[in-house]
């Protein structure tokens, strides 16, 4: 990859990530359409950097209101933590039965098959698009229509919030904040409170993803390291200058999320995630 390949992915990521319109379908096809493969160990690496980038957006972006809801006392505290870590644990034991379920049904017993390997797959893409944007429709207008919802997350909307991400996590277009969004939306949780757990999740998840794709990289290229022909700067330092920029094209993401959920144009995001699957569907059919 040349750096202005990694700029450019960079803003694609940042702009989409804190959308609910799926970073990784955008970045995916943009990867493509550069002749890249987005299914590689760096290339995966790269995408969960920039999401990192963009889970630094969004401590930045979250903290003020953070400090409101999670540290006014102790009892509050201990109180959102629980909340966030059964959201996250029922994340991990959703997401990796999934990715276990799906890796047997597309592989069977095939050796070293991973789900990464289905990551380009646009057919795939354009089907979780469309999932996510009918979800994303259908909880806005049902919002519009209905009274402002007044309520919190509690345990409930929590553990449901948190399954709802864990189906998102093996599927490269179901867009993670769309559907914990929308989820909590549908749930009758006021929109800012749902917006600020759905993206405190989002911090929580990044750094184990992070190690994750690390493993899989350094496992990749272990017989080139320490022999000369592989440095681990020369892995890494893509994914950091994509990290920097995906941060700042996050912010700006960011206050345009907050402003239409605000303003009750949830379901807009939506329309776009259809046509965007139109759009995929087409690349899918030229063979791209």
């Amino acid at each position: 990859m040349t750096m202005l390949q990694i700029l450019f992915l960079a803003a694609v990521q940042g702009a989409a990530e804190l959308l609910p319109v799926s970073s990784s379908a955008h970045v995916i096809v943009a990867a493509k359409l550069m002749g890249l493969d987005p299914t590689t160990p760096e290339m995966t690496l790269l995408l969960v950097m920039l999401h990192t980038g963009t889970m630094f957006a969004v401590i930045l972006f979250f903290w003020k209101s953070w400090r409101a809801s999670f540290f006014t006392s102790r009892g509050q505290f201990w109180s959102s933590c629980r909340l966030i870590l059964a959201a996250t644990a029922l994340t991990g034991v959703v997401g990796l039965g999934l990715k276990a379920a799906i890796e047997r049904l597309a592989f069977g017993k095939a050796a070293h098959a991973e789900i990464e390997m289905l990551f380009g797959n646009l057919g795939l893409i354009s089907a979780a698009l469309a999932a996510v944007g009918v979800l994303i429709v259908y909880a806005g207008l049902k919002g519009s229509r209905a009274a402002a919802p007044k309520g919190e997350v509690g345990t409930g909307e929590a553990c449901v919030i948190g399954a709802v991400q864990g189906l998102c996590l093996p599927l490269r277009g179901f867009s993670r904040s769309g559907a914990t969004i929308s989820t909590g939306l549908l749930l009758g949780v006021a929109r800012d409170r749902v917006e600020g757990f759905s993206f405190a999740l989002a911090v929580v998840l990044t750094p184990p993803v992070i190690a994750r794709e690390v493993l899989r990289l350094m496992k990749a290229h272990a017989p080139q390291l320490g022999t000369g022909g592989t440095h681990l700067l020369d892995m890494f330092f893509p994914s950091l200058c994509g990290m920097a920029f995906s941060f700042l094209a996050g912010l700006l993401a960011l206050r345009w999320l907050s402003s239409w959920l605000e303003q009750g144009r949830w379901h807009y995001f939506g329309y776009y995630c259809l046509a965007a699957s139109l759009a995929v569907f087409a690349l899918y059919r030229m063979g791209i």
